[in-house]
């Protein structure tokens, strides 16, 4: 068995695993237009919700991605509702373990960079959790350099986003699950109709049913917290994002919103000093023409109170 041709990367076979988009519209048309017929809902929207919650993996350096089988599968066989199916068969605490063995930081699962070799060294002794995450379908290919011959990986959609992220948090912070499930009622309306506001109270709230002897005297420890919120809910949350004028502390963006959050930590910590520095370095600078309404937040942790102190809101 010492001469197999791993098959992975071939652009010959980056369809094998998933469902492509031809081959879901025309062999799940009978389907599709079940659903829409129960649901009402417009065709368009619909197809474009099927690919953000169950598109996106991709398996060369060629552009082509596709459907999660067992997720369609059972979206179509539950009348169209969509659910965590795939993530549903399987929890990954093996793959937290690796991740905090090897301290990779998960503020970054997206948009990670890997090397190619990476994927070509699998020892059971020494196993590294980057190629692991793309090998089970947590991470996915979205761009290729062919000149440093690096794979970018990310989420390959929402139900993983926000599956994995949910998990993550019940690890890493330990809250109250029930808090989970009152969160979502309010943390992600709020913010897709732009009221900050209401987002930071919820946030805060799901802060307080932390318990107090695993929360840690840094700010990153904070900043974490918050992206896996965020992300939990399948929100484009982004952290330690790098743009010309230096590094977003944690930036989200919906369709018709960008929030440009930068936090402190610290007994004279003030927000009107993070929101000041969204303004000197220019953070929303790349966003200016989108069209989008921006908001800066400055954000100060309290240890003591283990919590978030104060926030300061400002539109742009």
């Amino acid at each position: 068995m010492n001469n197999l041709v791993d098959l992975s990367f071939d652009p010959r076979y980056a369809e094998i695993c998933g469902i492509s988009q031809e081959e879901l519209e025309q062999i799940f048309a009978p389907e599709i237009e079940s659903v829409l017929k129960k649901t009402g809902e417009n065709r368009e929207d619909y197809m474009v919700n099927m690919r953000t919650y169950y598109d996106g993996y991709r398996f060369s350096e060629s552009s082509l991605k596709v459907y999660n089988p067992w997720g369609l599968l059972n979206h179509f066989n539950n009348n169209g509702k969509y659910s965590p199916y795939w993530y549903g068969t399987a929890t990954p605490t093996f793959l937290v373990k690796l991740i905090k063995e090897q301290k990779i930081n998960i503020l970054n699962l997206n948009k990670m960079h890997v090397p190619l070799d990476a994927f070509c060294r699998y020892n059971a002794d020494n196993m590294k959790a980057e190629p692991i995450l793309y090998q089970t379908g947590y991470l996915t290919i979205v761009d290729y350099n062919e000149d440093t011959e690096e794979f970018i990986m990310d989420y390959p959609n929402i139900e993983v986003r926000s599956a994995f992220s949910k998990f993550l948090i019940e690890h890493y912070l330990e809250a109250d699950g029930a808090e989970a499930d009152s969160l979502i009622h309010t943390l992600p309306k709020s913010l897709l109709a732009g009221d900050i506001e209401t987002t930071m109270n919820s946030v805060k709230q799901y802060l307080a049913s932390i318990p107090y002897d695993i929360i840690e005297d840094r700010e990153k420890y904070f900043q974490t917290a918050l992206h896996l919120i965020f992300s939990m809910f399948g929100l484009n949350c982004r952290s330690e994002v790098r743009i010309a004028g230096g590094r977003i502390d944690s930036l989200i963006e919906t369709k018709n919103f960008v929030y440009c959050f930068e936090f402190k930590l610290g007994q004279n910590a003030i927000a009107a000093d993070a929101l000041a520095q969204i303004d000197s370095k220019e953070y929303l600078l790349p966003w200016s023409e989108s069209g989008k309404k921006l908001f800066k937040v400055g954000v100060v942790f309290d240890y003591e109170k283990r919590n978030i102190g104060e926030w300061v809101v400002s539109e742009q």
